[in-house]
């Protein structure tokens, strides 16, 4: 099993590394709406439907795609970036105010209400992988980079000190101290990035500029809290359904979704963040 998921991962990266850092905009939009419509795919899996109702969800996702790809490439570029604001804003209400208490109540949704709440979590991620990109390829990995380090953080901490379970109906696994140790690892990612965007200017200088430092890292650990809730929110989704994986796309590792539910409301939150800033 290590040895497949090693594999897949050595596969993958080139290929993702190599649209992000080489590809075009409209080249990258595509593929970044390639992982959409997978997630929307797979989330279908997830919510309950039946044969016909699912077919009707991917051809509504497929629909969305269309009319998003439509506002990016040939509207009005103010009309792109008020319907990506908005997306970014809608993402945060939604994951903020409509996930806890789906987590704290532990009530399945209707098949309708999974779907949508599905739309929330796929399409502003792919609007925030456009706008993310756009600042540049390094803050999108940065970005993203704080995910990992929040995960990889949160797997030993919980190892080594977990003692209290975060959510044991929904993710056994996971402890507070893991979250605890999320955090810390963000917190040392962030201060290590403010130090390093000094020494060297790039991308990232500006947003770690000498008055904006400490926020900068402040809202990192923010976004470090919303990784957990993203990966929590999957599993209770997967529970619910009955499933391990949300597919079996990625050898060893799952599907798509099982790879970047941490990422689904950090993107968004972050390139909102930096709209703002």
């Amino acid at each position: 099993m290590l040895k497949t998921r090693v594999l897949t991962a050595i596969a993958l990266l080139p290929v993702v590394l190599g649209m992000l850092f080489l590809a075009g905009p409209s080249a990258w939009a595509a593929f970044a709406m390639a992982i959409a419509l997978v997630s929307c795919w797979e989330w279908s899996r997830l919510c309950g439907f039946g044969r016909a109702a699912q077919a009707t969800y991917l051809a509504a996702s497929v629909a969305i795609a269309a009319a998003l790809a439509f506002a990016l490439l040939r509207g009005p570029a103010a009309v792109w970036a008020n319907l990506a604001q908005a997306s970014f804003i809608a993402s945060a209400y939604f994951w903020l105010f409509a996930v806890p208490p789906w987590l704290a109540l532990r009530l399945r949704p209707e098949p309708w209400a999974c779907g949508l709440a599905g739309w929330f979590v796929a399409w502003p991620m792919w609007a925030a992988l456009v706008v993310l990109r756009e600042a540049g390829p390094w803050v999108l990995l940065a970005v993203a980079a704080l995910v990992w380090v929040a995960d990889i953080a949160a797997y030993f901490a919980g190892r080594r000190f977990g003692r209290h379970k975060l959510a044991p109906a929904v993710s056994p696994g996971k402890t507070w101290e893991g979250v605890v140790g999320a955090v810390l690892g963000v917190l040392v990612y962030g201060i290590a990035l403010d130090i390093f965007s000094h020494a060297r200017p790039g991308p990232l200088t500006a947003i770690f500029a000498p008055a904006a430092g400490a926020i900068a890292v402040a809202a990192m650990l923010g976004l470090a809290g919303l990784s957990v809730l993203g990966d929590l929110f999957e599993s209770w989704m997967k529970r619910g359904a009955g499933r391990k994986d949300s597919s079996a796309l990625l050898p060893g590792h799952g599907g798509v979704l099982d790879r970047i539910d941490a990422l689904t409301p950090v993107l968004p939150a972050a390139a909102l963040l930096l709209s703002v800033a």
